[in-house]
């Protein structure tokens, strides 16, 4: 069989993928037939050959998580190399991991998949639903899901099913959770609790806008990945930050809302976040009533955002302003909060070049900033036109030159850079 001139049976998975790259870029400039009824065909054997593409993705994935690649490129871990460089949405990022990770675990749903008799969609349900069993109940809960695919289930009831496997291990186990209490409503907040038979407890709740401003505004910074070999999921992360609240073990707390002068005294414009979030004014008022309250100024005034050469470390009021201009990390596609972030003198204050002034100052990840001191070349930087923001964008590493950065920008279809940091 001869495919895009090359023969499928003899030919390297480079090729192949270069084969299907073709392939797929060719249709995606055709124009669908004017036939609905043949255009219905034709997307249900597009579908299944995207499966089958999924199917080798999971286990090209897999392979690059398990051999730590990504760090060699410059990204903390393999979902944010999946959502920078694949374009990856979070969800569809966080499916393609678990499926990757569930793939020899999970070795007869993958032969199926591979075989073209599995959906994706039925793939990542059952491996959303062994990721955090052991291998003997994984094994049964493959077994149980997979007769269910058989019967004709859907997708949905699968994924029902597979929870319910869950609760029905946490039972055996005695750590089944309690039923959800319907009684309140929405406009409170609330949470419920009781005791589990092994001394554990089971909580349940729902938080209004308000306290869920605050509940991201302390937990979430304390729920990032510990670093690379960081395995909890975002569950587990969280309840180990709410320990570390409840015991006082954390930082001071801080939620940083932006706004104007007229939301405080009685306006209606909205409030934000530093990561964008709109905030009612109602409510940014009644967070302001038990906080702080300080001016934030972008230039030279009542506070000391410039420090020249004579001091190495940014003071707290450039760390505030800092935080305000960078929700993330400021390297592209990195998605560590700033809050959680180091100041980096973007040009290197021990060589001399950067000041520790506003202007000349950044936030990177304690990951990012270690990467830039020891790959210096690996980074490109660029500022936006007004000067207030910089942009760090990695390249491959074993290419320096200027002209290889350039292609490697447009390859990820990124702008092109507006200047070059010596």
């Amino acid at each position: 069989m001869e495919v895009a001139g090359i023969d499928v049976a003899e030919a390297s998975t480079t090729e192949l993928v270069d084969a299907a790259s073709v392939i797929a870029a060719e249709l995606a400039r055709r124009s669908p037939p004017e036939s609905a009824a043949a255009c219905m065909e034709l997307a249900e054997a597009l579908a299944a050959a995207g499966d089958l593409q999924e199917a080798a993705l999971a286990g090209l994935v897999e392979v690059v998580d398990r051999g730590r690649e990504v760090q060699r490129w410059g990204f903390p871990s393999t979902r944010a190399w999946l959502r920078s460089r694949l374009g990856m949405r979070e969800a569809r990022a966080k499916e393609r991991l678990t499926l990757a990770r569930q793939h020899r675990r999970l070795t007869e749903v993958a032969g199926r998949w591979a075989a073209g008799e599995l959906s994706t969609g039925y793939a990542a349900t059952i491996a959303d639903a062994a990721a955090r069993l052991d291998d003997t109940d994984c094994a049964a809960a493959q077994e149980i899901l997979l007769g269910l695919v058989e019967q004709g289930c859907s997708a949905g009831k699968v994924a029902s099913f597979g929870r319910r496997i869950r609760d029905i291990i946490a039972e055996r186990d005695g750590t089944g959770t309690p039923p959800h209490d319907a009684r309140h409503g929405y406009e409170q907040s609330w949470i419920d609790s009781s005791r589990s038979l092994d001394g554990g407890r089971y909580i349940r709740g729902w938080l209004n806008a308000e306290d869920t401003a605050i509940w991201d505004g302390t937990l979430a910074p304390l729920a990032k990945p510990a670093g690379t070999d960081d395995h909890r999921d975002q569950a587990e992360r969280t309840a180990a930050a709410l320990s570390s609240v409840l015991s006082g073990g954390h930082k001071a707390t801080k939620v940083t809302v932006i706004c104007d002068l007229d939301t405080l005294t009685g306006g209606t414009t909205p409030a934000r976040l530093t990561d964008g979030t709109p905030i009612p004014a109602a409510h940014a008022r009644r967070i302001a009533l038990a906080a702080g309250v300080s001016p934030l100024l972008l230039g030279r005034g009542n506070l000391p955002l410039y420090l020249g050469h004579r001091v190495r470390f940014a003071s707290p009021a450039q760390r505030q302003v800092l935080e305000t201009l960078y929700p993330t990390c400021a390297v592209h596609g990195c998605e560590i909060p700033g809050t959680l972030c180091e100041v980096d003198h973007v040009h290197g204050w021990a060589l001399g070049h950067s000041p520790t002034d506003i202007d000349q100052l950044t936030l990177t990840c304690g990951w990012h900033n270690r990467y830039k001191h020891t790959n210096p070349r690996h980074i490109h930087i660029t500022r936006e036109h007004n000067g207030n923001r910089y942009t760090y964008r990695l390249h491959p590493p074993g290419t320096d030159d200027l002209t290889t950065r350039a292609t490697w920008n447009t390859a990820a279809s990124r702008p092109p850079p507006t200047s070059q940091a010596a």
